[in-house]
C-alpha cells in the first residue's frame, strides 16, 4: 500500500494512493497514518479494505510528511562509502547516530526555507525508514519484521553549522522545513529488497547524486538492531538512513542551495519529492 496524509499544514487527513494514482480518503476509517494504525494489525486492517468503497479526493490537494506524530527523527551520518569520502571523513565502525528536531519535518513539496546566516545549505537524498511496532533489543535477523514500510527523506543540512558552530550535528540539521518526509509511505510488503533501490537528486535540473542503496555502509536491518540497543523505537518513528555522493559539500568547487533553487528527488517505488527553495522570513 501507498499511504499518505493529505491537507493544509496542520490539518493533514489520512489518505490511500490506488492502483490508478487516485487519492482515497481514509479518514472514516483511522485517525491518521500514525500510532497503532502502523502495526501489523493496523497495516493489515487497511489492506482489508477495498478502495473503490472510499472516497475520492478531488483535486490536487497539498501533501503532507506520510507518517503524523513523529516522536523520534533519528538519522545516520556517513552510511555510504563515497559520501564518506567526499566529507573527508572515515568510514564508521558503528552506525553515526544524531537527531534532527521534529519541528523540521515538511511535506515532500512544501517550500524550503534557507536559515538565517546560512553560507551553507545542503542536500541529502535518503531512504526513511518508518517504525511499525516498539522496538527494543530486536535482533538483525528480526529487524525488518519492525518496519511499517519506507518513504524518501530530504535530509537538508547547514554545512557551517553542522561542523563549526561547535557540539553535536543537530545544529546544523534541525532547521524548519530541513525534514521533507515522502510523498508515500510504502509499506514494507511492497518494498522486495530496501538494500536495492535507485536514488537521485537534482537541483535546476542537475543530477548531482545518483545512487542506491546497494551500497550502503550498514544495512536497514543492521541499522534498527544497533539503534534498538540504545533506544527503545515507537511506532511512527523516522530512521533516516544516510545519503549517497554528490552532495553539495563534495563539489569542486562546493555547491549550495540559493532562494530560487528547485530540488526534486526520488526513490524508485517510494515517489519524488519537489522543493523550491527560499529565503527564512
Amino acid at each position: 500500500m501507498k499511504l499518505l496524509r493529505y491537507g493544509p499544514v496542520g490539518q493533514e487527513k489520512p489518505g490511500l494512493l490506488d492502483t490508478d494514482g487516485v487519492i482515497r480518503d481514509l479518514s472514516a476509517v483511522v485517525p491518521d497514518i500514525a500510532g497503532a494504525v502502523l502495526s501489523d494489525a493496523g497495516l493489515a486492517e487497511l489492506r482489508d479494505l477495498d478502495p473503490a468503497t472510499l472516497p475520492v479526493v478531488e483535486g490536487t490537494p497539498r501533501i503532507g510528511a506520510c507518517v503524523g506524530s513523529v516522536g523520534k527523527f533519528v538519522c545516520i551520518g556517513l552510511n555510504y562509502a563515497d559520501h564518506a569520502a567526499e566529507s573527508g571523513m572515515d568510514l564508521p565502525a558503528e552506525p553515526v547516530i544524531f537527531f534532527k528536531a521534529t519541528s523540521s519535518i515538511i511535506g515532500p513539496d512544501d517550500d524550503v526555507e534557507i536559515p538565517r546566516n546560512s553560507v551553507k545549505t545542503d542536500w541529502e537524498v535518503e531512504l526513511g525508514v518508518v517504525i511499525g511496532k516498539h522496538t527494543k533489543y530486536v535482533s538483525k535477523d528480526d529487524a525488518l519484521d519492525h518496519v511499517a514500510g519506507y518513504c524518501v527523506v530530504n535530509d537538508l543540512s547547514e554545512r557551517d553549522f553542522q561542523m563549526h558552530r561547535s557540539g553535536q550535528w543537530v545544529k546544523g540539521k534541525s532547521a524548519d522545513t530541513f525534514g521533507p518526509i515522502g510523498p508515500w509511505l510504502v509499506t514494507r510488503d511492497e518494498v522486495a529488497n530496501p538494500q536495492d533501490l535507485p536514488m537521485y537528486l537534482e537541483v535546476n535540473g542537475h543530477r548531482y547524486q545518483d545512487g542506491s542503496t546497494k551500497t550502503m555502509h550498514f544495512d536497514v536491518a543492521t541499522l534498527v538492531s544497533h539503534l534498538s540497543e540504545f533506544m527503545s523505537l515507537q511506532p511512527g518513528d523516522v530512521i533516516s538512513t544516510g545519503t549517497p555522493p554528490g552532495v553539495g559539500l563534495g563539489q569542486k568547487p562546493e555547491v549550495y542551495l540559493k532562494p530560487g533553487d528547485v530540488m526534486e528527488l526520488g526513490i524508485a517505488g517510494l515517489g519524488v519529492q519537489h522543493q523550491k527553495v527560499k529565503a527564512s522570513a
